[in-house]
């Protein structure tokens, strides 16, 4: 099956899970599990949250990322991914000049 994200709603998410500014996003979901195609503007952040029932992977397009995992902090760029697995922590923040783009699956 292809998705073409270009085909999916955007939607706008101000202040996600507790975050700043808004999260922009294309999702298709599908038996519990999610794709999206996501964008954080400079200071924009996704609030800390705790995946309980599911896994996320984080594969960053474009950008930089600051991302609390659990009690640590860590720095992504393009082409690296980060991996949240079930009944752990995580928040995404972009502080950087660009816009943070990124494709994430939870599972």
């Amino acid at each position: 099956m292809v998705i073409d994200f270009e085909q999916l709603k955007e939607e706008v998410r101000p202040e996600f899970k507790g975050g700043k500014g808004a999260y922009i996003v294309r999702s298709f979901e599908e038996n519990g599990s999610k794709l999206m195609l996501g964008k954080l503007e400079p200071g924009s952040s996704i609030g800390v949250h705790t995946h309980e029932n599911d896994a996320e992977a984080i594969y960053i397009l474009s950008g930089k990322a600051d991302i609390i995992y659990d009690d640590s902090t860590e720095h992504a760029v393009p082409g690296q991914c980060h991996f949240c697995p079930k009944g752990h922590s995580h928040s995404m923040i972009n502080n950087g000049d660009e816009p943070l783009v990124y494709f994430a699956a939870v599972l």
